[in-house]
């Protein structure tokens, strides 16, 4: 990455659920800063058009209280997508929120998706790149928490068939700023969220300033290919959600196999592989499961929180993950003496599917990347109008641009379906309500009965599903 960067752009998402590739977004805010996070212009805070083929899940709702009828006025998703490309996803801009890689991100890109936008180019095209500030504070938490407050919250567990409760680690955003006195009136609103997550920023880079601009840095993943690698394999320090809260999502791992995309496989030496040799002595599936929690996949372009093992000097560094260079030079010796197992384990994930199957075209994004003369009919069918799209019917190569075309313009442009495609969109919309309704009428009555639930929440989200699936509930 030849860094062209001018600014960051911090933003958040309420969605209709958690599933990127079945659920929309509902809200986008966002704040445009310069590099040392001072504000520029004014917030963005939009609703988007919850579409009339989607059911949102009622818990959603319940949390951001974001009503499907409170978006009708807001902008279509075709809208929307061209406006982010034109004035927010612009030229230098580093992209960035909280937990932004992992859920926001793969929001936007099935967005891009279904409204024939490329799904990538926002984040990397014209010096773009992006960032998630969720491992930024893992990793300052783990090695360098000094002058930040970080908070706890407890959990009930089950010991020797008796429950109790026990103080956890928790790096939740709304409890971060109370800790810390940074204003977030309302957490799982959008801008809300936003404004807190770039104090918190500001908060790292006040403090600990050497640890945020090396991980700035790190967002490069030529940077991290450069310290993780099979061809001079050696300990580096990763935080991750995938760790245990007790040493703050942060361990000491080793590369030992390559994964799919050009990605790597890592083990987590906080473990030693001889224990879970039992996998290799036909309790294949016993060890199996035990394996693969210490085995994971390490993805370059996920702007994963990496340093060397060198960071561990300072500070106490090992003494604060719980670890120490005998340790890992024992665990690495053993791992070192086991490879059988983990070829064994390797080979087992390269066989499980990356991805669910696709229910239908606009979740087939990761089907495959579309060829030159498709990505032409793209950008002509998302820069036409409603006269133009209504007897524009490309020869596509592609079979998922057909009928993501028809439900891009049943969404957005309505009007211009002819008899026959009206008939074709008003079958896929029942199809796709019918699919959806089992798991919104749980979910309804689940939170009807919550006392914490406001009865106006419950009674749009029925007149909603009424209205759009013409039954009674």
């Amino acid at each position: 990455m030849n860094d062209e960067t001018t600014n960051f752009f911090f933003y958040d998402l309420e969605t209709s659920g958690l599933d990127a590739r079945e659920d929309r977004i509902m809200q986008f805010a966002g704040q445009r800063t310069d590099l040392e996070l001072n504000p520029i212009g004014e917030p963005v805070n939009l609703l988007i058009k919850l579409p009339d083929d989607t059911l949102p899940s009622p818990g959603a709702i319940a949390v951001t209280k974001i009503t499907p009828q409170s978006t009708q006025e807001g902008q279509t998703e075709a809208e929307f997508c061209r406006y982010v490309t034109d004035e927010i996803f612009t030229r230098g801009t580093c992209v960035l929120g909280y937990n932004s890689v992992r859920f926001d991100d793969e929001f936007m890109r099935h967005l891009f998706w279904r409204n024939f936008y490329d799904p990538y180019e926002w984040q990397w095209k014209d010096g773009r790149s992006r960032w998630d500030l969720l491992d930024v504070v893992r990793l300052t938490r783990a090695l360098r928490p000094e002058g930040i407050n970080w908070p706890t919250q407890e959990k009930e567990i089950e010991r020797a068939g008796k429950k109790q409760t026990i103080e956890v680690k928790t790096n939740r955003l709304e409890l971060i700023t109370k800790l810390n006195n940074i204003e977030h009136k309302h957490a799982h609103d959008a801008l809300a969220d936003v404004c807190a997550t770039i104090a918190v920023a500001r908060l790292i880079k006040e403090k600990q300033p050497q640890l945020f601009e090396y991980l700035f840095k790190m967002r490069d993943k030529k940077l991290v290919a450069k310290l993780v690698n099979l061809e001079n394999p050696v300990p580096f320090v990763y935080a991750c959600g995938r760790y245990s809260s007790e040493y703050d999502k942060t361990t000491v791992a080793f590369p030992v196999a390559p994964a799919k995309n050009g990605n790597v496989l890592v083990w987590d030496l906080r473990y030693d592989i001889s224990e879970f040799a039992g996998a290799k002595k036909g309790d294949a599936e016993q060890g199996q499961k035990s394996l693969y929690p210490r085995l994971k996949e390490l993805r370059f372009n996920h702007c994963p929180a990496v340093a060397p093992l060198s960071v561990l000097d300072k500070d106490n560094g090992w003494e604060k993950i719980g670890l120490s260079k005998e340790i890992i030079d024992q665990n690495l010796k053993s791992l070192l003496q086991h490879q059988d197992i983990i070829t064994m384990a390797c080979a087992e994930i390269e066989n499980r599917p990356e991805f669910p199957p696709a229910i239908d075209a606009e979740s087939a994004l990761y089907d495959g990347f579309l060829n030159d003369v498709d990505r032409r009919y793209c950008g002509i069918i998302r820069s036409a109008d409603k006269n133009q799209l209504a007897d524009y019917h490309p020869d596509f190569t592609d079979a998922r641009l057909e009928p993501l075309l028809l439900h891009y313009k049943g969404r957005n442009f309505p009007d211009t379906l002819s008899e026959q495609e009206q008939a074709e969109w008003e079958k896929y919309r029942l199809e796709r309500l019918k699919r959806q309704s089992i798991s919104f009428e749980k979910g309804l009555q689940a939170i009807s009965q919550r006392p914490d639930v406001d009865q106006f929440i419950t009674e749009e989200l029925l007149l909603w599903y009424q209205s759009l699936a013409g039954t009674d509930y």
